[in-house]
């Protein structure tokens, strides 16, 4: 059999694919992506791009409901919901064929199908072998739908961006932030909501701040939220469970329930999403033909620059178990492909690898949560009793004459004598946007003492991160702090219905 043979060959065509595919086509060299499905991969196609839009439509449904306090005549009827999905994925199809087109006109050759691993060198799509010496590996995740009896009955995060009507009652398994960015959706857009979830507090893997008043700001928007529910399965119930006999079949409308492990159900659902996480697409690609090597889990293992353990072979994205973010993996191929055909950079030079510390990250919740670098307990374990807290709660402007009102919260964690900020944590409207400059000034080591001298932009919310004044007390106990920086064993985390990508 003939092989194509090529410089580079990238299996997954989402973003950290894609970016490593053309900074290799801007060097010169042949290249070739292999993808299944669209280019774009799960952000583009079932990820934050679609979440995005639909958290923007739930924001608009918010804004109306605030708009008669100020004096604004508007009134909710009921979503068109066909009419934001036929929308939405206009939005994606334009973003598809901006990539087809993109990928043509760089000169890089696409198959569709999936590979399989022949050699190291040498990988199989169907009947045809392509080869190459640098093989990247960028097949992204897929979620989790667990093991329990009925499972089948619910859908995952992919599924919620199939549903061609608006679901009347849902129930949402999981406390991570997938799970809190669809029910607030869900919520907004008119469909009633239980989050059901097995850890303690929802968001478990965030600043207690954040997750406490998110968990606050939820039940006050009309979410049932459940923790420490320990689902075990689901199965059929009939909305009259009490007397089913004295209904007539032609007329039963069936509905889900939830069962725990203890026996108790909830019921009356017409829909049941699966939130409890993400595993690598690895399983079917053969990497033990290839040497490389896995964790139980399907983690990639690679080193700080994304080798795996077999030479010329590389793995980027969320199937390596680092910080799963879109940035993340377009960030790891660029500079990728940057070392092995850039003439610019060698391996030693501190551009030339991703650096995983102060890496910011948002919550698409209602009140949107933005974060970047230690929470307060972690930073209490790395630096003992050296640790200082900024914390302020207030009512923003945006709300102060709805009668939905909402809060807004920051947290400042600093350490050592000169308080650099090792920490910051928000929640409210804007919190998104106003942590990328934040982001900046922690990645570069910015003290308190820089915040505080630095005037403040008024009136806005964010100009409560540079005039916080009076630190408060320890608020973290030893237990929570034990908690946090403990290391996790990946493959419980996952029987037990955490999210491995925020965990692990």
């Amino acid at each position: 059999m003939n092989k194509q043979q090529y410089e580079l060959i990238v299996i997954g065509g989402g973003s950290g694919g894609l970016a490593a595919a053309e900074t290799a086509a801007a060097h010169g060299k042949r290249v070739l992506i292999i993808e299944a499905a669209k280019l774009g991969g799960t952000c583009v196609n079932n990820g934050c791009v679609p979440k995005k839009i639909m958290w923007y439509a739930a924001s608009f449904a918010h804004a109306i409901d605030d708009a008669d306090a100020f004096g604004i005549t508007a009134k909710r009827g009921a979503t068109d919901w066909k009419k934001l999905v036929q929308g939405r994925e206009q939005y994606i199809a334009d973003i598809n064929n901006y990539w087809n087109d993109y990928v043509d006109d760089s000169g890089i050759d696409r198959v569709n199908g999936y590979a399989v691993f022949v050699d190291k060198h040498t990988v199989a799509v169907d009947e045809q072998q392509y080869s190459a010496d640098h093989i990247v590996i960028a097949t992204g995740g897929q979620p989790i739908i667990p093991p329990l009896p009925g499972a089948e009955l619910g859908i995952t995060s992919d599924g919620f961006f199939e549903l061609d009507e608006l679901p009347e009652r849902v129930a949402v398994i999981g406390g991570g932030y997938i799970a809190v960015e669809l029910s607030g959706v869900l919520q907004a857009l008119g469909t009633q909501v239980t989050i059901i979830a097995l850890e303690d507090r929802i968001l478990e893997q965030f600043d207690p701040m954040v997750s406490n008043i998110l968990t606050r700001e939820m039940t006050a928007q009309g979410i049932d939220i459940l923790t420490g529910f320990h689902a075990q399965a689901l199965h059929r119930s009939n909305l009259d469970d009490e007397d089913p006999d004295k209904i007539n079949p032609e007329d039963m409308k069936q509905s889900i329930a939830v069962e725990s492990a203890h026996g108790e159900s909830i019921m009356g659902f017409d829909q049941v999403i699966w939130a409890v996480g993400r595993r690598p697409n690895t399983a079917a690609l053969k990497l033990d033909t290839a040497g490389v090597e896995t964790l139980a889990n399907g983690v990639i293992v690679v080193d700080e620059h994304e080798n795996t353990s077999a030479s010329g072979i590389y793995a980027i994205g969320d199937i390596t178990g680092k910080m799963a973010l879109t940035p993340v993996a377009i960030e790891a191929g660029r500079k990728l492909a940057d070392r092995l055909f850039g003439q610019e950079l060698s391996a030693d030079n501190r551009y030339s690898k991703v650096d995983y510390e102060n890496i910011p990250s948002v919550v698409f919740s209602h009140p949107p949560i933005a974060t970047v670098g230690l929470t307060e307990a972690a930073a209490r374990d790395q630096y003992s009793d050296d640790v200082t807290v900024y914390k302020s709660e207030f009512t923003p402007m945006r709300h102060a004459l709805s009668a939905h009102g909402s809060v807004t919260a920051m947290k400042l964690v600093c350490a050592g004598e000169d308080e650099k900020v090792v920490g910051i944590h928000i929640i409210g409207d804007n919190a998104d946007e106003m942590l990328q400059g934040f982001a900046v000034a922690v990645k570069m080591g910015a003290t308190k003492v820089d915040f505080d001298s630095t005037i403040a932009i008024h009136p806005s919310s964010a100009e409560e991160l540079v005039t916080m004044r009076q630190p408060v007390a320890a608020s973290i106990n030893a237990a929570s702090a034990g908690a946090e920086s403990a290391e996790a064993d990946c493959d419980q985390l996952i029987d037990d219905g955490i999210e491995w990508k925020q965990a692990c």
